[in-house]
């Protein structure tokens, strides 16, 4: 075939929609993507970087049980749990080296996430991501960093032409098995963006703990009213849905990706409605 044929073949098929066409970002998403997925890496070599520390701890017996004044166990990581870990020595020079090198690096990791979450703000408020961002934080469960990552990974919301195909983009939607007149659901496909996949699927699970009541503008986010109505409709069905699947005796995984399927159709709604 020529060239000439050729052309003209993807033009049928492009009519036909038996194709579609690849949506490429330009230089700008492609950046925000890579400092999106950078914030990503610094978290996961944070919590890397405390694993190790805390386990080496245990290792040589040292388990973190203060208490408040109420009777309950501190947390982790706070104020009161470096002191207590910056407190403990050790005989062994070479253990000392090794813890010392163990909280050097939780501490930079630290950093380099704050460093990363900051930068991912700032860039969140720019002209070309606000307005998606700002809806988007109006869901709960999704905070600045999730939003501006649903948003430079999309790209453009528009593509999608279906809530239905967005969460199918994002490897939500169920597997199918067909055999002639027969056919199963499975699990989730996991075909396709791995990176807003994750992000949904953490973001559900805050739905549970979450209060009924609408969540309020932080300051300097802005919204319609129209689009503060849809993500306030977006979070009380999430809830109800959640529900409803833990009294049928859904296990929690499931409950989760389910509800997961359904925040990227509403996601894809508000995003469309604030760049319209």
């Amino acid at each position: 075939m020529t060239k000439h044929s050729d052309a003209e073949f993807l033009a049928r098929l492009l009519a036909t929609r038996n194709v579609v066409e690849v949506w490429v970002p330009d230089g700008r998403t492609e950046a925000a993507r890579d400092l999106s997925r950078a914030l990503a890496d610094a978290r996961d070599d944070l919590q890397r970087a405390k694993q190790r520390m805390s386990k080496f701890l245990l290792r040589h017996g040292h388990v973190f049980d203060e208490a408040t004044p109420t009777g309950r166990r501190r947390g982790n990581w706070t104020r009161a749990y470096w002191r207590w870990a910056d407190a403990i020595s050790f005989d062994e020079p070479d253990d000392e080296a090794a813890y010392e090198h163990y909280r050097d690096c939780v501490r930079r990791c630290q950093e380099a996430r704050d460093a990363l979450a900051r930068r991912v703000a700032e860039s969140a408020g720019r002209p070309e991501w606000k307005p998606v961002c700002d809806a988007l934080r109006l869901v709960k469960g999704i905070d600045v960093a999730t939003a501006f990552l649903l948003a430079c990974e999309a790209g453009d919301f528009s593509r999608f032409r279906t809530a239905p195909e967005f969460a199918s983009w994002c490897g939500l939607v169920p597997s199918e098995r067909s055999s002639g007149e027969t056919s199963s659901r499975g699990g989730i496909t996991r075909a396709g963006n791995a990176h807003v996949r994750s992000a949904l699927v953490e973001a559900a699970w805050h739905v549970p703990m979450s209060s009924r009541a609408p969540k309020p503008l932080a300051p300097g986010q802005q919204a319609s009213p129209a689009v503060r109505r849809h993500a306030a409709k977006c979070n009380r069905r999430l809830q109800d849905r959640r529900e409803a699947m833990e009294a049928a005796g859904k296990r929690p995984v499931v409950a989760n990706c389910a509800t997961a399927r359904e925040m990227a159709c509403w996601v894809w709604a508000i995003a469309g409605m604030a760049t319209a």
